[in-house]
Order: structure tokens, then C-alpha cells, then sequence
């Protein structure tokens, strides 16, 4: 199922983002820059896109790491996952980190994260004295077992 999300570049040199394939399930983003940035070794940068998205109401866009620069590179979105809300119409940036022990370089118009349109329920959180019962209960981390 494909429909279709409005994209504004507000940086001339934007990539409009691209899927890959027919089944890929997120859009790749591209660096937006005018010259090379190096993220030094376990440091970290914010990388504009040039573009801004309106998200229709009922979803939300999801930035996740391109798998190929985080597991060759060590290279992922600082925040884990970004998010965009449908009410933002601002420049997409990317927080990047570099997890690894050397510096890497970013060039104009490489590829540094996907994004994801996917769909989000609001929900009103009540404060409660009592939560249901379960089969795990309070089991935290690895209470299910390895």
C-alpha cells in the first residue's frame, strides 16, 4: 500500500527522499551538505536533509539507521529513532553518532538514514491505583527468558 507524502526541499542541492525497491519498507534520506563533514570517532553530528515532509495526521515519520553504515560503520541516528509528528513542517535533520573507534566522513548526497511512514494512535493516559493482571507481571529485563 503506497499514498503519497508532500515534500518541500528547502535547500537547493535536496535529495527528495527514494525507496529503494518495491518491497523496501522505509525511504532512504540523503546529506544535505555543500562539503565532506567528518563525524570524528565516537563523536557526533546533526546532518540537515534539505527537505520538509507533511506527515498526515494519523501517522508519523520514524528515521532509523541504514543498516549497511550502522553495522560496517558504526554510524546511527544518536536518538536511536527520530521522530516526526504530523504537526511539524520544519527541515528534517539527522543526529548522527559514530559509535565506532574511527572517524567517518559524510559527502554531499550520501545516504545517512531511512525514514518510515507508519501510523500512530493517540491515547489519553489515566492515572490508575490498580493495572490488570498478567503472565509476566512486574518481570523486567530478560524475565523471558535469553
Amino acid at each position: 500500500m503506497a499514498f503519497e507524502i508532500k515534500v518541500k526541499k528547502v535547500r537547493e542541492n535536496a535529495v527528495i527522499p527514494k525507496i529503494a525497491t518495491s518491497g523496501s519498507a522505509a525511504a532512504d534520506l540523503y546529506a544535505c551538505i555543500d562539503e565532506p563533514l567528518t563525524v570524528s570517532a565516537r563523536g557526533s553530528a546533526v546532518v540537515p536533509t534539505g527537505i520538509a515532509i507533511a506527515v498526515p495526521e494519523g501517522f508519523g515519520a520514524f528515521i532509523f539507521a541504514r543498516s549497511g553504515l550502522g553495522i560496517k560503520h558504526g554510524i546511527a541516528p544518536r536518538n536511536c529513532v527520530g521522530v516526526i509528528d504530523s504537526d511539524y513542517r520544519g527541515e528534517i535533520a539527522v543526529g548522527l553518532m559514530n559509535n565506532s573507534d574511527d572517524d567517518y566522513t559524510i559527502n554531499p548526497g550520501d545516504r545517512i538514514a531511512q525514514m518510515a511512514i507508519m501510523p500512530v494512535m493517540a491515547a489519553e493516559y489515566i492515572e490508575a491505583d490498580e493495572l490488570s493482571d498478567t503472565e509476566r507481571g512486574k518481570g523486567g529485563f530478560g524475565s523471558t527468558g535469553k
